[in-house]
């Protein structure tokens, strides 16, 4: 069963000769070609470490990445990566410098991440491969628009949406079963600040919800039958930190019966997610949802009957066969990684599975 009882999102830590490698790359003391030797060879590392600690879906770490959406998104035709711009501003923290703009027409040909998910699932052995990329959405309400390019908005999401179709397709011809769509996007959606922040771009939410679900769906469309394809939702995740709060309220309808996933991956970690109450609108049987209950913001290891507790909880409204566990996001949304140790980042897996184990298999 895709996604697992016990899943996880898919980026981790970086070990400390990467990070060391990746900036030689980038002071010109070593090549391209010795930096993707060292990548290859943690990417492996890390793949053998997921099995040893009892995941059944294995992802590369995003190894080769500095953030977890803007290298996706700055690799696709017509989109480029710039560093000239301030970076999002998280609660009480601005990230590093970083974003993605317009400059030509929108669309998929080639992508490294083709190449990056073939080296994956050529070491994942007996392993799912697992690859992860930014939804659509991210691309809409995280760039830098050029109305030069597209002086209506409408070309541009018809664009957004044959270049994911595209993208979706070519991971599915390198042998991908298992595809994640991470979007933070929605936040936008959970609070009255996340509304007037749409307000002051000139946009209504109710119709940005809308949008969003129509970016989601389209993008699916043509996806193969054979193909697992699961959105994580976010608040952020940037050293520790979030840059948004709200329950999945105003989006419910949409996000739990309207959405062409096949598995939700939740953020439910404290109490900025709100409750399990949305969770009323799943209204499909085939529908997984992951209850991101184990934070990655820290190695602390919450309490193990809480978290079975609220697994019940969440089985009044969704049944339990359709639930599952994982951490609530990623280890290292992008290269500088949450605060925790390696060591606390596998206690955190291993307890995911222990607590799934006893939950499923009891």
């Amino acid at each position: 069963m895709i996604p697992f009882r016990n899943d996880h999102v898919g980026s981790f830590l970086r070990p400390a000769n990467l990070t060391q490698a990746r900036e030689q790359y980038k002071s010109g003391n070593i090549t391209y070609e010795q930096l993707t030797a060292v990548e290859d060879n943690e990417i492996i590392r890390i793949i053998e470490k997921q099995k040893e600690n009892g995941i059944a879906a294995v992802t590369d770490g995003e190894f080769r990445r500095s953030w977890w959406h803007f290298d996706f998104l700055g690799g696709l035709d017509g989109v480029e990566l710039f560093e000239e711009i301030a970076g999002p501003k998280f609660h009480n923290m601005v990230t590093r410098k970083g974003g993605i703009r317009i400059v030509g027409k929108v669309d998929f040909s080639t992508h490294p991440f083709i190449q990056h998910f073939e080296f994956l699932k050529k070491h994942a052995g007996d392993a799912v491969a697992k690859q992860t990329i930014p939804s659509p959405n991210m691309l809409l309400y995280r760039v830098e628009y050029n109305d030069e390019i597209y002086k209506e908005r409408e070309s541009f999401l018809q664009d957004t949406i044959a270049a994911y179709q595209k993208a979706i397709q070519a991971f599915y011809d390198a042998g991908c079963r298992y595809l994640q769509l991470d979007d933070t996007a929605w936040a936008d959606l959970f609070s009255e600040a996340g509304h007037d922040k749409l307000r002051a771009k000139g946009w209504d939410p109710a119709e940005e919800l809308k949008i969003m679900q129509r970016m989601i769906n389209e993008s699916l469309a043509h996806k193969p039958e054979d193909l697992v394809v699961t959105m994580h939702i976010c608040r952020g995740n940037y050293k520790s930190n979030y840059f948004s709060t709200g329950g999945y309220d105003y989006a419910s309808e949409v996000i739990f019966g309207g959405l062409n996933v096949d598995g939700l991956f939740l953020e439910f970690d404290d109490e900025r997610s709100g409750g399990f109450e949305p969770l009323k609108y799943v209204n499909r049987k085939d529908l997984k949802v992951v209850l991101g209950l184990i934070t990655s913001k820290s190695g602390e290891l919450e309490d193990k009957e809480q978290i079975k507790a609220r697994i019940a909880e969440a089985a009044t409204y969704v049944p339990l066969e359709q639930l599952c566990l994982s951490p609530q996001c990623g280890f290292s949304s992008t290269e500088e990684g949450n605060i925790l140790t390696e060591e606390q980042q596998w206690r955190k897996l291993r307890f995911v599975k222990e607590i799934a184990d006893e939950v499923w298999n009891s």
